[in-house]
């Protein structure tokens, strides 16, 4: 099979490889759409070190082959899955590997395209509001007229468009949503009605902090997503954020976050975890999403189909890292990948 492994630059390798074969728990699937993640370029540039390997982990498509212990799913179902991360068996490539438990439905109603914009972005909003920030489960969610100011910095992002989903089910308001570009993206998922706003991030600091201000209008504020984790994200949000009990998560690792204030319960969201210690929260919420999928309450980040399947990878992963993606995920159909099925 044809597999594309990244390189620091990104510079992108289409080699040929063996399908993989499932253990006793995983599932292989024909992938028809492969996602792509920031994280595909900058893992390779923060471990220049190390071999070119296959980044892609938003699988979607149609499954192959299923192990042993695996009831749930067969060969024909559609699927989409997320692929434990640095681990063989990539979404970059014909065929691709993935838990069980991390593999979901895709209903009739949500194409293999939209499929792949949904695992990595959408499990680490579920991560980030409920494992981490502690909020209303969306199946319990908060009582009518209950005010929990939310902030969403990077509201536009993949991670922060899922976010918002989510939280409209858990009746979290008011959400203020910081972003730049795309903001009829946000404006289309927001309820101002319930107090939602957008402030835009290329005000500056200063009218960043009095927008978040003033959207939490004189509420203590005490829950914050920062889905950027930097350019002075989190240090406006915590100009805001309660002192003494409120939470921030973060989904860039490997960082400080040293002038967050000492009372603040910080945290990283990490999606990886729920092929950790979060393996059920990541099983009833992969199956949550294809719920939300088949009832319509939850729709997929709008995609861009990557001319030249995996040959397009690297192109679209030198946008993402000039930060040229704006409310959109870069997808790519493998059959259009000169060589396949030949």
């Amino acid at each position: 099979m044809k597999e594309a492994v990244v390189g620091k630059g990104p510079k992108v390798q289409i080699i040929d490889s063996p399908i993989p074969k499932p253990g006793p728990n995983q599932v292989v699937t024909k992938v028809i759409y492969s996602g792509s993640n920031p994280k595909d370029w900058k893992r390779p540039e923060n471990m220049p070190d190390k071999p070119p390997t296959n980044q892609g982990d938003d699988i979607s498509g149609i499954v192959h082959a299923v192990g042993d212990n695996v009831s749930e799913f067969k060969p024909g179902d559609r699927v989409a899955a997320f692929h434990e991360m640095m681990a063989p068996g990539g979404s970059y490539a014909e065929y691709a590997l993935s838990w069980a438990h991390t593999t979901f439905y895709l209903p009739k109603n949500t194409s293999f395209e939209q499929g792949a914009t949904l695992p990595l972005a959408a499990m680490t909003s579920a991560v980030g509001l409920y494992a981490r920030l502690g909020l209303p489960q969306p199946w319990l969610p908060a009582p009518e007229g209950t005010k929990i100011p939310l902030v969403i910095y990077g509201a536009s992002s993949a991670v922060g468009s899922y976010a918002i989903q989510f939280a409209q089910k858990s009746n979290i308001h008011p959400l203020i949503c910081v972003a730049g570009r795309a903001q009829e993206h946000v404006q289309k998922l927001i309820s101002p009605e319930k107090g939602d706003v957008i402030v835009d991030y290329r005000s500056g600091s200063d009218a960043v902090v009095q927008g978040i201000k003033d959207g939490v209008n004189g509420a203590k504020l005490l829950h914050a997503f920062d889905a950027v984790s930097e350019k002075g994200s989190y240090q406006n949000i915590c100009k805001v954020l309660d002192p003494e009990a409120g939470k921030i998560t973060f989904v860039l690792p490997g960082k400080k976050y040293e002038e967050v204030p000492a009372g603040v319960e910080k945290s990283t969201t990490r999606v990886g975890d729920v092929h950790a210690d979060l393996k059920d929260f990541g099983y009833v919420y992969f199956r949550y999403i294809s719920k939300g999928l088949e009832e319509g309450w939850f729709k997929p980040q709008p995609q861009e189909v990557v001319p030249g399947g995996l040959e397009g990878v690297e192109q679209a992963l030198t946008n993402l890292k000039e930060g040229k993606a704006s409310a959109v995920k870069y997808v790519f159909k493998i059959a259009d990948t000169p060589g396949v099925g030949q």
